[in-house]
């Protein structure tokens, strides 16, 4: 693995452990994760920054304050208020609640749910600022929660059956950001195109006096026809300096 590769690896480490620990990494974890690549202060300041625009907190937990939105707080608050209701449970009686659930019992699958529906708020707090809306993460948890459940007949304890509900409700919340994160790529993408036929559409509709029709524009950028109607189309036939009625009765 050369040295480029093998940062990004450690990088991706320390996230997953920042989430483990509640959305916070210890600074020495940090150093220690890089002292055999001999990095200077002005490098390990780049990986803090890194770290600290992912939502993690250097130290201690970064509050909602500074990575929510005003509405994603007022949702926060309601939803926590929500769950006040519910009641808490000693280890043992979880303990309990989740060997019962494992065996099937449908009341305490009930019951296992509810008790992790403010864990499932913890861990969206952790993804929240990535891409993604706080309520969507929470819903995306909750999902995979009731999934859970129906999961729970194969594993030999609480403690395992407690890892697969964390690990299916973290990557029920990395799959819905990547989804966004491609989306918003996507959408970027068909923006870049639209905009850059608009824009040759335009210096080609100065020169000429008036519209031009996409064989005229791919004469002259020597874009392909394809191309260019897949533009077109793409902007819902609003690029104004294109004559489309040329093409049509073309």
């Amino acid at each position: 693995m050369n040295q480029e590769m093998e940062f990004a690896a450690r990088l991706e480490s320390l996230k997953r452990l920042a989430k483990e620990q509640g959305g916070l990494i210890q600074e020495k974890q940090v150093r220690d994760a890089f002292a055999d690549m001999h990095f200077d202060e002005g490098q390990l300041k780049l990986v803090f920054d890194y770290l600290a625009g992912q939502k993690i907190g250097i130290g201690e937990p970064l509050s909602p304050e500074e990575y929510l939105s005003r509405e994603e707080i007022d949702y926060l608050d309601a939803w926590l208020e929500s769950l006040k209701r519910l009641d808490s449970l000693t280890d043992g009686e979880k303990e309990a609640v989740t060997l019962s659930a494992i065996a099937g019992d449908s009341d305490a699958k009930r019951r296992l749910t509810e008790i992790y529906l403010p864990r499932v708020v913890d861990i969206a707090k952790l993804y929240a600022g990535q891409g993604a809306l706080l309520e969507d993460l929470i819903g995306e948890g909750n999902v995979a929660l009731a999934m859970a459940m129906e999961l729970l007949a194969g594993e030999q304890n609480a403690s395992a059956a407690e890892g697969l509900i964390g690990s299916m409700i973290m990557e029920a919340m990395e799959n819905h950001i990547a989804e966004n994160v491609q989306e918003k790529e996507t959408g970027e993408k068909i923006a870049d195109k639209v905009n850059r036929v608009a824009d040759q559409a335009r210096e080609l509709a100065e020169s000429f006096g008036r519209k031009v029709t996409l064989a005229e524009l791919a004469d002259e950028t020597g874009m392909s026809l394809f191309e260019l109607k897949e533009a077109v189309d793409l902007s819902g036939d609003a690029i104004e300096d294109i004559d489309s009625r040329a093409e049509e009765q073309a």
